[in-house]
């Protein structure tokens, strides 16, 4: 057993199909297919129930899921970290989500590359659940996202709960109407949210802040992104929950109104593979929790959270 047959398994459980699977490793259905049916064939066991749509795992197959997840992240990290240590390259991939882009990340990302100037930085706008994957895959060493997703080869540190406030087409009476507004006075608008795919994202955030309190938008907008959102909040479509550092865009056609409640908030969370102690990441940590102090931005105290 190779560890490209842990790879294929894993793509073929996670995609749950053969055809999805073999786009996703880039190789052709046939030979994924093969592999797949070599590897049970050395284990000398199941792994998928073959009638079931989509592909189910069997009881043998998921356990072995759970172990080759571990295997490919684990080998992931020694070669991460054997690069660092081998000081072969001084590099760091940063994965983030667009909304970031509004807050600290510019200035951490300038700074960093001020006071290391030797390390290659590389950056990838992709979703939460993107990033993780990419984390374990070894494509990037590090994550900015705001979903709290559980998996135990990942280490997540989350470094503010971020405020939620309303967009508002200018002049819009509910935006005039009170110097704060709760959710429940949104329920008649056409609620728009983001990102439509992938899920889950900010936009069930969005969702579950109205379903824990018992209230149901009259009507939901799903678009691609923040920047779709508030251009349709601009034309008066709709109006939209984003997070507090969208204040920093400066828009003259939309306007922005606190929410009453202070639990009504997006984590900004930081994610590294969990054996990854690099000097790289630990310095970006400590530059980050620098920035807020001189910004004066309150933020969570670094306390990690692993699953």
């Amino acid at each position: 057993m190779e560890l490209r047959h842990l790879r294929y398994f894993v793509a073929v459980a996670e995609e749950r199909n053969f055809t999805r699977a073999a786009q996703r490793l880039h190789i052709a259905q046939p030979p994924l297919s093969r592999q797949i049916q070599q590897l049970e064939e050395t284990l000398a066991v199941q792994l998928f129930e073959r009638n079931s749509r989509p592909l189910k795992l069997t009881e043998t197959g998921k356990f072995f899921y759970s172990h080759a997840v571990q295997l490919l992240a684990q080998t992931a990290e020694l070669e991460s970290m054997t690069r660092r240590v081998g000081n072969i390259e001084r590099s760091l991939s940063v994965g983030f989500v667009g909304s970031t882009l509004y807050g600290l990340l510019p200035k951490i990302i300038r700074r960093f590359r001020d006071e290391n100037p030797t390390v290659e930085l590389s950056l990838h706008e992709m979703s939460t659940t993107d990033q993780i994957r990419a984390l374990k895959d070894g494509r990037i060493d590090v994550g900015f996202g705001r979903i709290r997703l559980e998996d135990a080869n990942i280490r997540r540190v989350v470094l503010r709960e971020e405020k939620m406030i309303i967009a508002f087409p200018l002049d819009h009476p509910l935006s005039l109407s009170k110097p704060v507004l709760a959710l429940r006075d949104l329920v008649n608008e056409t609620l728009i949210i983001y990102p439509k795919t992938p899920r889950p994202s900010y936009a069930d955030q969005v969702l579950a802040a109205f379903q824990d309190r018992g209230l149901k938008p009259r009507r939901i907008y799903e678009v691609r992104e923040l920047q779709i959102a508030l251009g349709l909040v601009a034309a008066g479509e709709g109006i939209s929950i984003v997070p507090s550092s969208v204040y920093g865009l400066k828009r003259d056609d939309v306007s922005y109104k606190e929410l009453d409640d202070p639990t009504l908030v997006s984590p900004i969370i930081m994610s590294t593979r969990m054996l990854d102690e690099s000097g790289d990441i630990v310095e970006m940590l400590a530059l980050i929790y620098r920035l807020y102090d001189e910004a004066k931005i309150p933020y969570v105290p670094p306390v990690e959270r692993g699953s």
